[in-house]
């Protein structure tokens, strides 16, 4: 184990080092620039379509696939995790306020990757041997590249996700529910993690139909119940605000002219830990949103890739956003405290030591709805291999994996998961880039 463990910490340190980084940076660039500054030039039309779609009790989901409010939930729901308090929290302590700055603007050209990730999605889905809408990047990278090549290339990015988050993801979102609820309420966490399989289980059962009937009502309330937290301590503290902003802004560019230097913070470290747990928290190009983009049911690719952009704009620029300021504006940035706990100190300073309770309640929300989202990418790229009929297997595997990931304490789980996702993000980057001419040819053919 240990031997294996040393092999998983140094492809980490390669693929998430930089390299990883300015991939995903460059390729949200190469799309920004070859789409024109889609994120902005069509924003305004991007927030039109959320908002006509929004919908707690949509049109049914069924095996042709979902409504596109329902798919951008379902995109969401894995999107917005434990990530945007603890990732936020930890790339804060470790990178200073200066990392939102960076966090942003990774966000900022993720958007074009996502909007061209949900338009491949849509233009080669599938149908499979049971009719049911399939699509995602395996299906596009085997169209990008015909032959054995190609289908190497998806079955090696298929594996990849089927492990990174159907398995050992999912294992660590357990613990970090267990973790909570364990601190929180006393609860011993193996007990959380048995609930949590259970009610798991009872929506893999339903399928593709009742996850979307979950996600659809789950995210936009568990949203407006962080979010409305966050904005009752800014509220609180709104004279800081401005003074936060600018915290943000100068320690982007120069850490040590607002105290960063006592810490050791760089331009360098501000930026690798905005960047990095910006990137990991929207998941643009990684590969793990177009599942649920694909099954959307609208006129044009374009109208899917609108709303993959508003999934980044969500995750980022509002959920995000708000950890970072409730933990900058609260002045506990540089308390010496890293992670959820970082967000708990932030939260205690108005809602004392209900706090705690809160953080524990909204990272079951996150962490859960990422089980589901999750969970279901892993099934999509199951089908992709094996054939709907191994479903079922999948989905009892994922369960145990629950229950086992809620009370366990070993690195080597996390870390794995780290190194399976950054894998999975190859394939997917090459498929995308080889692609950009039908991206392109799509955003073009969309009439307003």
């Amino acid at each position: 184990m240990e031997f294996i463990g040393q092999i998983v910490d140094a492809v980490n340190s390669v693929l998430w080092g930089w390299l990883l980084l300015f991939l995903l940076c460059g390729t949200g660039i190469f799309y920004t620039v070859r789409l024109r500054f889609i994120q902005l030039r069509r924003l305004p039309h991007a927030f039109r379509r959320l908002f006509s779609n929004i919908s707690l009790n949509g049109e049914s989901a069924d095996h042709t696939g979902m409504s596109s409010f329902q798919a951008l939930a379902t995109a969401v729901a894995a999107q917005v995790g434990t990530g945007n308090i603890a990732g936020a929290a930890t790339a804060i302590a470790a990178g200073g306020p200066g990392a939102i700055f960076w966090m942003w603007l990774s966000a900022f050209f993720g958007m074009a990757t996502n909007y061209a990730e949900a338009v491949l999605a849509q233009k080669y889905k599938s149908t499979n041997e049971r009719g049911e809408t399939v699509g995602g990047p395996a299906y596009y990278i085997r169209a990008a590249f015909t032959g054995t090549f190609g289908k190497t290339l998806a079955a090696f990015f298929s594996v990849a996700i089927i492990l990174a988050l159907g398995f050992m993801g999912n294992m660590v979102q357990s613990n970090s529910i267990g973790a909570a609820f364990s601190t929180a309420f006393g609860i011993s966490p193996v007990l959380v993690g048995v609930v949590v399989a259970l009610i798991s289980a009872a929506i893999f059962i339903g399928g593709a139909k009742r996850i979307a009937w979950v996600m659809e009502k789950l995210v936009p309330l568990m949203a407006l119940l962080y979010v409305g937290g966050c904005l009752i301590i800014i509220f609180a503290n709104i004279s800081a605000l401005p003074g936060a902003f600018k915290t943000i802004f100068v320690m982007a560019f120069d850490p040590q002219s607002a105290g960063g230097g006592a810490l050791g913070i760089t331009v360098r470290e501000a930026m690798r830990y905005g960047v990095a747990r910006g990137l990991f928290s929207n998941e643009a190009g990684m590969g793990s949103t177009p599942h649920a983009h694909a099954l959307a049911k609208v006129a044009h690719p374009d109208d899917q890739g609108m709303m993959a952009m508003m999934g980044v704009f969500i995750d980022t620029f509002v959920v995000l956003t708000c950890t970072a300021l409730v933990i900058v504006i609260t002045g506990v940035w540089n308390s010496g405290i890293t992670g959820t706990e970082l967000a708990q100190t932030a939260f205690d300073t108005v809602f004392g030591s209900f706090g705690n309770i809160y953080i524990a309640i909204c990272l079951f929300f996150f962490a859960f709805s990422t089980i589901i989202g999750w969970y279901f990418f892993g099934e999509a790229n199951v089908k992709a291999l094996f054939g709907a009929k191994y479903v079922k297997i999948y989905a009892a595997i994922v369960v145990l994996f629950i229950v086992i990931g809620s009370g366990l304490k070993v690195n080597l789980v996390w870390n794995m998961s780290d190194m399976f996702n950054g894998l999975m993000v190859l394939p997917n980057l090459i498929g995308l880039l080889a692609l950009s001419g039908v991206v392109v040819a799509i955003a073009k053919s969309k009439k307003e």
